[in-house]
């Protein structure tokens, strides 16, 4: 009986346990709210004691200043919330071109770190502990200021096989402009998507059935290639360049991009390399090395031995603080407004800030803006590191 008894309280613990936690985690979230709304009602009383109009409503009022560099239409006469659309896009440009160079740099980085050729290695030890230790800001003044404004002018450009050109003002490229088979070729190219989708649950379905299925890769690659190919060849080509042409001072035609967006590129890139360099090398440390080993032995060239086994293995390791460093890259966007690039941040805790007189407001949508970047980009990231984790269980 007294066993029974200990037994049918036990339940009873339990259950005023998760009663008691309840209560608790209920009472700090209560509190908590009721601190933001002390604070901002007291931040409303303050403004509304000065003077200062609150709310969001500015967001439709025009906002009277121009924008440099804009990747939808945009002007003076525009409203603060096509100002933010543009920021916004200007941010997200610039950090994904600086995590596309900084990944492709950083693995190949972290390759040579671990390879036997002692000068591949030397060299990519000594970008990486320079790199590393040199402040973000500083790297970025010397490329604007000591590189990209020592340029010379539009009429003396460097210039790539006569279609590219580098000079003071920015780097100048060739317009890509819709021709006549563009319809045709996407048509083709949504058809070959859903094709190699199908073709993929396919191949999926069959092996799982049977073992047996024909290589994914070739079939895929196929249904996705041949389509648009014969679109092409039989509406034309999908796309035209509108060249760069030299008239004057300056080019007329193509696109520009500012020096201050390269400037801010290449910096980012190459010091967040340095540090996905090390992610590598440290991935790569964690696969034993008898797999290695194992894999010499059987006359694998290191190539294969780094495609097949190395790297599959070592993303486990590499994703998770990678996505980290991805996260510190786009908040590093925000040094971008040290040397005039039109972010978020200089477009809004800047510019807009001044005009509209509502701090609060303004830096509320830059923060609110960045955090959900953030979050984006790391929901992205552990949704591929549990994919990831899911193929080695």
């Amino acid at each position: 009986m007294r066993a029974a008894g200990a037994s049918a309280s036990a339940p009873n613990i339990s259950t005023r346990r998760r009663l008691a936690s309840g209560l608790t985690q209920g009472a700090v979230l209560a509190a908590v709210a009721a601190l933001l709304w002390l604070a901002a009602t007291n931040a409303a009383e303050n403004l509304g004691r000065l003077g200062v109009a609150g709310g969001f409503g500015f967001l439709a009022r025009p906002a009277g200043f121009a924008i440099s560099q804009r990747l939808i239409d945009y002007s003076e006469s525009s409203t603060y919330l096509r100002a933010l659309e543009v920021a916004v896009l200007n941010t997200l440009v610039l950090a994904l071109v600086a995590i596309v160079g900084a990944t492709i740099l950083g693995f190949a980085l972290g390759l040579m770190r671990r390879s036997s050729n002692w000068l591949l290695a030397a060299l990519a030890a000594g970008y990486v502990e320079l790199l590393r230790n040199l402040p973000l800001l500083l790297q970025l003044y010397f490329w604007y200021f000591a590189v990209l404004r020592a340029l010379p002018a539009p009429r003396a450009s460097l210039s790539l096989l006569g279609v590219v050109f580098l000079n003071v003002r920015g780097l100048i490229l060739p317009r890509p402009m819709a021709a006549a088979g563009s319809g045709a070729t996407l048509a083709a190219l949504a058809a070959g998507i859903v094709l190699a989708a199908a073709a993929a649950l396919w191949i999926r379905w069959r092996r799982a059935l049977s073992g047996e299925a024909p290589a994914p890769r070739l079939l895929v690659a196929a249904l996705l290639a041949v389509p648009p190919a014969l679109a092409w060849a039989a509406a034309g080509p999908p796309l035209d360049w509108e060249l760069p042409e030299l008239r004057g001072f300056n080019f007329a035609g193509g696109v520009v991009v500012q020096p201050e967006f390269v400037a801010m590129a290449v910096a980012l890139s190459l010091y967040s390399a340095a540090y996905i360099a090390e992610i590598v090398r440290a991935g790569i440390d964690a696969v034993p090395r008898g797999q290695v080993e194992a894999a010499r032995s059987l006359g694998l060239r290191s190539s294969a031995i780094n495609a097949k086994i190395v790297v599959p293995q070592a993303l486990r390791v590499i994703v998770p603080p990678l996505g980290n460093e991805y996260l510190r890259l786009f908040r590093n966007t925000t040094l971008a407004a040290a040397i005039g690039y039109p972010d978020l941040t200089l477009i809004f805790a800047g510019t807009a800030v001044n005009q509209t007189a509502q701090p609060v407001e303004v830096m509320l949508i830059v923060c609110v803006s960045y955090l959900a970047i953030n979050l984006a980009v790391s929901a992205g990231i552990n949704a591929y590191n549990r994919r990831i984790a899911r193929s080695y269980r």
